[in-house]
């Protein structure tokens, strides 16, 4: 089983001039693993980090991002994931709010000329309990050139004069059903890592 999703349109929903970036989801042994296929713009050039690891503030640079919402509290998951190797997995409570970084995550990356493919295997233990929303960003591009992209992007009517493209606005993801993927008697496992901000 898997899902598989396109990212057609700019933040504030203009169709992409490009191949669009497509991610899939598939199960994984102990949790799910996020493929990715998309254009290599090499723009702007490489994060100076090793690949492999993780990045602060990856998100100046060409990435992908995914991120895996529970509406009712808010909390979520973010993975972004660079053609160059480096990725940076964040965990927000509130909106914006992260309160733990630069998780480790094993993330292989292939590339070519023009397109690259990258495979991450998210842990079940990183995913806020009852994940339900989600919604994808792909970021490429240097200054004025710089294009940001989404799954699910802004509705047009909902555009406001001068508004800047942001990824966290999280009424606009839509669902996600993990059971779809799972099994119908699927139950998402216990997350010792989000129990551990409750207690």
């Amino acid at each position: 089983m898997k899902m598989e999703f396109t990212i057609k349109h700019t933040w504030d929903g203009l169709p992409v001039s490009h191949e669009p970036v497509t991610i899939v989801l598939k199960s994984d042994n102990a949790g799910l693993l996020m493929e990715v296929n998309a254009p290599f713009f090499n723009d702007p050039p490489a994060p100076l980090g090793e690949p492999g690891k993780p990045f602060s503030r990856l998100w100046d640079y060409e990435v992908v991002e995914a991120f895996f919402l529970s509406d009712r509290t808010e909390q979520y998951l973010e993975v972004e994931l660079c053609p160059h190797g480096q990725h940076l997995l964040l965990l927000l409570s509130g909106k914006r709010r992260v309160w733990k970084e630069e998780l480790p995550v094993e993330f292989e990356v292939t590339r070519m000329k023009t397109k690259w493919e990258g495979k991450a295997h998210l842990p079940w233990n990183y995913f806020p309990p009852c994940t339900n929303k989600f919604n994808a960003f792909a970021i490429h591009g240097s200054g004025e050139e710089r294009k940001y992209e989404a799954l699910h992007p802004v509705p047009r009517r909902e555009l406001q004069e001068g508004q800047k493209p942001d990824f966290h606005r999280l009424e606009f993801f839509k669902d996600l059903n993990l059971k779809g993927l799972m099994g119908e008697d699927w139950k998402q496992p216990e997350s010792d890592i989000w129990k551990s901000l409750t207690n």
